[in-house]
């Protein structure tokens, strides 16, 4: 970031720094901890878990149809509210999975992202003298938009328990009042990866139709799913539609991030309110990608091969991470998985990030960049970090057979031992247990609050070296194909075939080691997949 000269304006920019925590209190902007952690695995080598985007692109065919697009003269502005051929495939995308039947000509909304999404509709519903719920940890940029609108952000905490993290119900009750004007809700969720149940679900419905408020779903990673977790739009209960924006978008789904085409999609008045703040943000975006993904959201089985993909994806650096001494949740959904680092001594998440690329040659984010900075999830969660498993799977080999030195010294000054821990089952999770509920936070838009920091970690002993790779092919590969297939080469069926093959070896998470991985015989992901192999 170029270095800041003179005094910064007055505005409402203020507002979003200090609610995402880039004010510092001395008036100057700091970098989000995204880019420093992506700057830091710049300058070390390190691999880079910390940002969550693919490193390979989605589907050849869907990439051919945006080229054909730009040949045919689709390059001027499209029409405000999209073009009409994806409004049409949203409407049916929706109906056929979920049986909500939005009219594509005033119930769809073509946006830049499901950021655009968001923001437009924060900036339509809600202003000063309304709050905004969210859950915490909650991504950055719902924040930003809720300062830009005026409102006041209420947070609810998400509990890691040992299987997810789950709603606080009765801190939810409790932070939606009638001053409520909007419910945003984020699941599959980021960063956690919970997939939020029909129950809690059903407590957020409650509670916006008892206080007349709007909920606002994120629904980005509504394919991206496992162990068959299922995502249910909260549209879909009663009383809801009427009361419900919902959000996604085609780069988490398809794997072409940069694209951001996104929409939303909700009662006429709603997007009416939404669309007319919309047309002075970006008018209209991505003319050739419309009927590109268009196109793409025709097809089921592409999303459900690279959610397949995924899992398998998931279970090798959950596997890693806790053969390292990390406490794991495992992820429900989404393309990350909050490791604990306090089993190893680490209780400053921020500082364990700013010491892992020495500790492990790997890039991770704190979970707490993701918290309202000193609220009591921030506190709770202060030792988590969130990592990324939306990588090829040789460079998540390659980042796990870094790792099994991450432990903190103990008082006598000698590093921990990673395998002295005991490896925790799968369905029993890895979290610490749960925490007493802590009561909704509440930070004014106005309100300072300190930019996200920590002190270095001390250095311990480097990673192990001369680790062997899992056997061949125990993994999916995700490297380009074309046509309906996913990355990897093969049809999506034959992936699904590769990965149930790999399941044999992985047991969904080496489910079978139980708790009799103890002692030192366990120390990196190599060692946990030989001994499953025994």
């Amino acid at each position: 970031m170029a270095p800041q000269t003179g005094p910064l304006p007055p505005g409402r920019w203020r507002d979003a720094a200090r609610a995402t925590g880039l004010l510092s209190p001395d008036g100057h902007v700091a970098s989000t901890v995204f880019a420093e952690m992506t700057d830091l695995a710049r300058r070390t080598g390190a691999i880079n878990l910390g940002q969550g985007f693919p490193d390979v692109d989605g589907p050849a065919a869907v990439k051919h149809a945006a080229q054909r697009a730009i040949e045919d003269g689709h390059n001027q502005y499209p029409p405000g509210p999209g073009v009409l051929a994806l409004r049409n495939a949203v409407a049916d995308h929706q109906f056929r999975h979920y049986g909500l039947d939005p009219d594509p000509e005033t119930e769809v909304l073509v946006t830049t992202g499901a950021t655009e999404a968001i923001a437009a509709t924060l900036l339509a519903l809600a202003g000063p003298g309304d709050d905004v719920v969210t859950l915490e940890p909650f991504y950055d940029s719902h924040a930003a938009g809720i300062a830009l609108a005026g409102a006041r952000h209420v947070t609810v905490p998400l509990v890691p328990g040992r299987d997810r993290f789950h709603l606080d119900v009765d801190a939810l009750r409790a932070a939606v009042t009638d001053r409520t004007r909007i419910i945003l809700v984020n699941s599959p969720h980021n960063p956690t990866g919970t997939v939020l149940t029909l129950d809690e679900l059903d407590a957020i419905a409650a509670v916006a139709r008892r206080h007349d408020a709007v909920v606002v779903t994120d629904e980005v990673y509504e394919h991206l799913t496992y162990d068959d977790a299922p995502h249910v739009p909260i549209a879909t209960l009663p009383g809801m539609r009427q009361r419900t924006i919902t959000v996604s978008s085609a780069g988490k789904t398809f794997s072409f991030t940069g694209w951001k085409v996104g929409w939303l999609h909700g009662p006429a008045p709603l997007v009416t309110a939404v669309r007319t703040v919309k047309q002075f943000l970006t008018y209209a975006s991505g003319a050739p990608f419309q009927p590109a993904i268009a196109d793409a959201l025709a097809d089921d089985e592409t999303p459900r091969a690279l959610a397949d993909s995924l899992a398998v994806r998931r279970d090798l650096l959950c596997t890693g991470l806790e053969a390292a001494g990390f406490d794991v949740v495992v992820p429900q959904g989404t393309y990350f998985v909050v490791a604990d680092g306090a089993p190893l001594g680490h209780d400053d998440g921020v500082a364990l990030c700013r010491a892992l690329p020495e500790l492990a040659g790997v890039v991770g984010v704190p979970v707490s960049a993701f918290c309202t900075p000193g609220s009591p999830t921030a506190r709770a969660l202060a030792s988590r970090v969130r990592f990324t498993f939306v990588k090829r799977d040789d460079v998540l080999r390659d980042a796990v057979e870094r790792s099994p030195a991450c432990a903190a010294p103990d008082p006598s000054g000698q590093p921990q031992t990673p395998g002295s821990r005991v490896s925790v089952g799968v369905g029993s999770g890895a979290g610490s247990p749960v925490p007493a509920s802590v009561p909704g936070s509440v930070v004014p838009a106005s309100s300072p609050v300190p930019s996200a920091g920590g002190a270095g970690s001390a250095a311990v002993s480097a990673p192990s070296a001369g680790c062997s790779s899992p056997e061949p092919g125990a993994v999916a590969s995700s490297r380009g194909s074309a046509g309906s297939s996913w990355p990897g080469g093969g049809s999506s069926a034959a992936m699904r075939s590769q990965i149930a093959s790999a399941s044999d070896v992985h047991t969904t998470r080496l489910g079978s080691l139980g708790a009799v991985a103890t002692g030192s015989s366990v120390k990196t992901i190599s060692d946990v997949l030989m001994f499953r192999r025994l």
